[in-house]
């Protein structure tokens, strides 16, 4: 087993989103970090994720969900990554970014929820995280994912990938089948790209959250 996990959230996130899956990988002996994303540009997301793996003692599972896939895809070119698993994910392959991939998808609802500010930074409305975003959490822990959420700069969707670190190692994507925000026809075609090993979740964008123990299997899968 690859000992070593590092978690990486994606936008209108930060690291409290893996709050119940580390408690699982680590009860199985996994010696796990979440990073924490500035969301300020693609570059300094990509440095975060290259500064936890230089940590890490040994080989990685590095995992991404949503935008963190295509963090993940850049700085999961480090020699120590052994495998990549992407939850919910954005996989874009070199020369394409999040933004490019969301542009060639069919509408998700989620897009017509997500407000900029005056300096280019996105935000979900409380609606978008209730119905589109977290829809099958309770009430109390959609508040708390609409309080934390991370605003990314806009322009950190469209950093593009030099070299996609999928093509050359093994890859597992967890589909949310009830997902709002990347549909589930879309990270269909991503995860048949990768030639990953696929699985399905009957879940919102935020399966971490909603079904914690089946991300933490499918963790512990990959680094099996």
């Amino acid at each position: 087993m690859i000992a070593n996990v590092i978690l990486v959230h994606g936008a209108w996130a930060d690291g409290s989103s893996w709050a119940k899956v580390i408690p699982l990988l680590a009860k199985q002996g996994a010696a796990v970090t979440a990073v924490q994303l500035p969301l300020t540009s693609f570059e300094a997301d990509v440095a975060a994720v290259r500064r936890a793996i230089t940590l890490a003692d040994g080989d990685v599972v590095l995992v991404g969900h949503s935008y963190a896939g295509a963090v993940i895809g850049e700085a999961g070119n480090d020699a120590k990554v052994a495998r990549l698993v992407y939850i919910d994910a954005f996989a874009p392959d070199a020369g394409e970014s999040a933004g490019s991939l969301f542009a060639q998808f069919e509408q998700a609802p989620l897009g017509a929820e997500i407000r900029p500010d005056a300096e280019g930074f996105l935000k979900l409305t409380r609606e978008g995280v209730s119905t589109l975003f977290a829809q099958d959490l309770e009430p109390s822990e959609q508040a708390v994912v609409h309080a934390t959420q991370g605003p990314i700069n806009g322009a950190a969707l469209g950093g593009t990938l030099t070299e996609a670190a999928w093509r050359s190692r093994p890859t597992f994507y967890l589909i949310g089948d009830e997902d709002q925000a990347i549909l589930r026809v879309e990270q269909e075609r991503m995860a048949v790209r990768m030639n990953a090993t696929i699985a399905h979740v009957g879940s919102s964008h935020v399966p971490m959250l909603s079904h914690p123990d089946t991300v933490a299997r499918f963790i512990l899968q990959a680094a099996a």
